[in-house]
């Protein structure tokens, strides 16, 4: 009897290594890609050319700074169709290496708005006519996730 309890605690605990080793080799289908900021914008009735020219000059002018100097990757505009009043119809994204590039960065693009902008009193004559054109209904990090070829 005390044999057969050995054999089967030695069946079990080989079954319980290849089902841990089994484990610890599962590869992840995805690795982590590019970190994105987004925001959710709401633009006002009637107000959409007024905010789409400000998009064109000033806050494309500041995406391309940052792509030169290597703080962003790149940036896009994503237009919608909003289903109520209160949802957002634009969203503005911008792409980084990392969340470690990103958090990197922030003091240097806070520097060069105010190289590409002026003072903080200019900047901050900026986000109030923008309000007057737009509400900003929240802001998104997202990670990138590259899906790997199924083997």
């Amino acid at each position: 009897m005390t044999r057969r309890r050995a054999a089967l605690a030695a069946v079990v605990l080989l079954v319980g290594l290849a089902g841990f080793t089994a484990y610890a080799q599962v590869a992840r289908p995805y690795h982590d890609g590019s970190v994105w900021a987004i925001g959710f914008i709401r633009v006002k009735a009637g107000m959409e050319p007024a905010y789409l020219n400000y998009l064109a000059s000033d806050w494309k002018k500041e995406q391309e700074a940052m792509k030169a100097d290597g703080l962003i990757l790149s940036y896009k505009v994503i237009s919608v169709e909003a289903h109520t009043p209160a949802e957002w119809n634009l969203m503005l994204m911008t792409e980084y290496k990392s969340l470690a590039a990103m958090e990197a960065s922030a003091d240097k693009a806070d520097a060069l708005g105010q190289k590409l902008f002026g003072s903080d009193q200019k900047m901050m004559q900026g986000y109030r006519d923008r309000l007057e054109i737009r509400e900003v209904l929240g802001d998104r990090l997202g990670r990138e996730l590259i899906l790997e070829p199924k083997k």
